[in-house]
């Protein structure tokens, strides 16, 4: 993968916004931050490999990662976040990264949230996206919220699934392979079958199938890189 700058100056950029916005403690969090690095950007590399929504993701046939593009580096900051999590389980270095993407992106996007290895987003200010089962290749834009239901149930969503801006899916709701989720639509206790569109309000949804080669173009599934 092709950064814009070096993964050295892509790591101090990172130290020093977490120092300056949340007191970065220099020896114990930094040495737990360069342990994470390399992993974080091997998934982000990974994950940006498979990305067909923008260019900014290509240059001269290679994966391109520039830290200045809020998308790229909102999902790198994401991988940076679970991977301490995972690696380490320090809520306090991966509270401060999880801040630095919400305060730079406006986007929430929780360490413990476990986002499959290949997802997109563009645009992502002012999405929340909460412990739902996620399918790989899903994919959100502005103002999009998952969340649980007064029972504590989530969605489950399956692979390939689009949510458009402004659209929201929470409670016991199972969301099939290869769905679009329209602008505004409002999905709650719902189960929506795989290859269709999906517009309006539950319990009022409209959904029109579409079979399966529609919803694929906007995907590869072997990465060229």
């Amino acid at each position: 993968m092709e950064l814009t700058i070096s993964q050295e100056e892509l790591f101090a950029l990172t130290c020093r916004q977490l120092q300056n916005l949340f007191l970065l403690k220099n020896g114990s969090e930094t040495d737990l931050l360069r342990q994470a690095f390399n992993d974080a950007l091997t998934r982000a590399g990974h994950c940006f490999s498979y990305t067909r929504f923008s260019r900014y993701y290509w240059q001269d046939g290679r994966t391109f990662f520039n830290p200045f593009n809020g998308a790229q580096y909102c999902i790198f900051l994401y991988y940076l976040a679970n991977t301490l999590w995972r690696n380490f389980q320090e809520p306090l270095i991966c509270d401060k990264v999880y801040g630095l993407n919400r305060a730079l992106h406006a986007v929430d996007l929780f360490y413990e949230v476990q986002l499959p290895d290949v997802f997109f987003t563009d645009h992502p200010v002012g999405s929340v996206m909460g412990r739902a089962t996620y399918g790989r290749y899903f994919s959100f834009i502005q103002n999009c919220t998952v969340g649980n239901n007064d029972d504590g149930s989530y969605p489950v969503f399956g692979e390939n699934v689009r949510m458009l801006s402004a659209s929201r899916v929470v409670g016991n709701s199972q969301i099939g392979d290869n769905v679009i989720i329209a602008s505004g639509t409002f999905i709650k206790n719902e189960a929506i079958p795989s290859c269709s569109l999906v517009f309006g309000q539950s319990p009022h949804l409209v959904i029109k199938p579409r079979s399966r080669s529609y919803f694929r173009k906007w995907i590869t599934e072997v990465s060229p890189s």
